[in-house]
């Protein structure tokens, strides 16, 4: 009988990762950081007892910080993820009405009291497919859309005979969590979105990615991903670029840009 998500571990450097979690709409509301706290809480109350309604769990509030961040960014980022309703869809197909976060209190001393949704814990529950992501990689990201690809592709990565997939306008932004009303223009969303995430995800993941337009006349109405891992030098190109400072990585990339995503004006 195949384990449950919940059942399973990763190694100390990596965290599991429903699909549930990441196939989800509604999440442009919420910034890099808030994506980085909530998986932070994720990882540190992973394991069995996630699944039980109200459960509390326990944290150190110097985990779910930058350095030199202060409690007031932090419990903004708390705030949104109490407050932003997310559509996650089970396997079955049902669809739940969800916040990430249920309770929180932080105590005097610096440590954190939570607990996650009845409703999440039930999705939790029946979850069966997962992706295993790298936590050091998922702190260096600049980009909360580069975040938010790197997790959609870590959860394709292990799917049998498929290497690509195509994706409407829609579909593209949820994946990416834009927010509702921003980047409506294509080109807005090629080069403020796509294009960004793309270099990101392919200058410091084992993933390589390839995003190229659907176009009906001249109109794009989609796209088409493709993905895979990369070879010994590649991966060892990552790492060196994981290791490097985040300073000028973005000049770095410039020189491979045009031949990451071939997208027209």
């Amino acid at each position: 009988m195949k384990k449950k998500t919940y059942e399973l571990s990763g190694y100390e450097s990596e965290m599991i990762k429903p699909k549930e979690l990441i196939e989800i709409k509604g999440s442009g509301p919420l910034t890099l950081q808030d994506r980085r706290v909530f998986n932070v809480l994720l990882n540190n109350a992973w394991g069995k007892s996630i699944i039980n309604p109200g459960e509390e769990f326990t944290i150190d509030t110097t985990q779910l910080k930058e350095p030199g961040q202060t409690n007031q960014r932090l419990k903004r980022s708390l705030r949104r993820l109490m407050t932003t309703v997310i559509v996650s869809v089970k396997d079955n197909g049902d669809d739940v009405e969800t916040q990430l976060l249920g309770s929180r209190r932080i105590t005097a001393s610096g440590t954190m009291v939570y607990s996650f949704p009845n409703e999440l814990a039930e999705v939790l529950k029946d979850s069966s497919v997962f992706a295993k992501l790298d936590l050091e990689v998922m702190r260096s990201f600049s980009s909360k859309y580069a975040f938010a690809l790197y997790e959609a592709i870590a959860r394709r990565i292990n799917l049998k005979h498929k290497f690509s997939e195509e994706l409407d306008l829609e579909d593209m932004r949820e994946l990416l969590g834009v927010e509702a009303g921003k980047l409506a223009a294509y080109r807005n969303l090629r080069i403020k979105a796509i294009e960004p995430a793309v270099a990101e995800v392919n200058a410091i993941t084992p993933y390589h990615i390839t995003i190229t337009p659907i176009n009906k006349g001249r109109k794009v109405i989609g796209f088409k991903m493709y993905w895979y891992v990369k070879d010994e030098a590649g991966l060892m190109k990552s790492y060196k670029e994981l290791q490097s400072a985040k300073v000028g990585r973005t000049k770095r990339q410039e020189g491979a840009a045009d031949t990451i995503i071939e997208l027209p004006d």
